[in-house]
Order: C-alpha cells, then structure tokens, then sequence
C-alpha cells in the first residue's frame, strides 16, 4: 500500500476539497459541479495515486447519495475516471487540461445519454449532442472555476500562512 503524508499542505488541500464537495449540494447552475476541479487538483496535490483517486469518487458517492443517483451515473463515473487519468498524465495542470477534461465529460455523458435514451441513430446522437451544448457551457465554467479555486486557493494560503521548512 502506497505512503501518504499527513501534513499541513495535506489537511489543508483535503479541506478545500471538503468547502468545494460541500458547494455541489448548495443550489447551482447545472452542470456547474467542483468534481473535475477536485479530481485534477487530487492528482497533483496528493502523493499517493490511491487517495488521489478515492477523494473525487468519495465525493461523488457521498454527495450522490445525497441528490440522487441517475441512469448515467456509471457513465459519469467512467467520465472522471478518464479525467484522473489525464490529471495523471500531465506534467502540470493549466486551462488546456480543464478544457480537455470538460470535453471528455461532455462526450462521455452525452454518449451514455444517447445510449440510453435516443435510438441509436446518427440523427438522435447529433440531436442528443446539439441539445447537450448549454449543459457543456456550465459543464467549462464550473470546471474552470473550481480548478482555479482549488489551485489558486491552495497555494494562496499556503504563501500567507505556512513557514517554509
């Protein structure tokens, strides 16, 4: 099993992850969510890949147990499971990577609502996909928020607040 360490920079990069889970059960736009902003900063802020990847998806759990599971639910799951996997690949996160990310989201969810609900036509899958472009502008402006919080927040207080060592 993999070492983490529980330090300051940890507890404070899990309690801006709390305040960001804590915003997705507080009214918002749909689609405007902190979950890909969490997964990414996860995987750069965590030392071990395994508590990288069970922060975002015990987010999720916990707050969907909370709003409501739904027929794409495993669709969305596979969605962020993908975008960890980018967060791992990358070097460093910037607006390219939250882009990428949102367009994983986007394709993968709208592809399981598609399969789900649409006959499976080219017809209804450019429909289902055309109709899904205002849930996507959300979808980039949450995803954009909440990864600048995260990261911007995180480092801003790591700057004010803790001693170098």
């Amino acid at each position: 099993m993999e070492k983490f360490k529980l330090n300051k920079e940890f507890i404070l990069a899990l309690s801006l992850i709390v305040l960001a889970v804590a915003s997705r059960l507080l009214p918002h736009p749909p689609n405007f969510a902190p979950i890909t902003g969490i997964a990414l900063f996860a995987t750069s802020r965590f030392d071990s890949k395994l508590v990288a990847v069970l922060v975002p998806f015990l987010a999720m759990i916990l707050t969907d147990l909370v709003l409501g599971f739904s027929a794409i639910t495993g669709f969305v799951y596979l969605a962020f499971a993908a975008i960890l996997g980018i967060g791992f690949i990358v070097t460093k996160i910037n607006p390219g990577t939250v882009i990428l990310s949102s367009i994983v989201f986007f394709v993968s969810t709208n592809l399981g609502v598609w399969f789900l609900h649409y006959p499976h036509t080219w017809e209804a899958m450019v429909s289902c996909f055309v109709l899904a472009i205002p849930f996507y502008t959300n979808t980039l402006l949450g995803d954009l928020f909440y990864t600048a919080l995260l990261f911007y927040g995180f480092s801003t207080v790591k700057h004010l607040y803790f001693k170098p060592s």
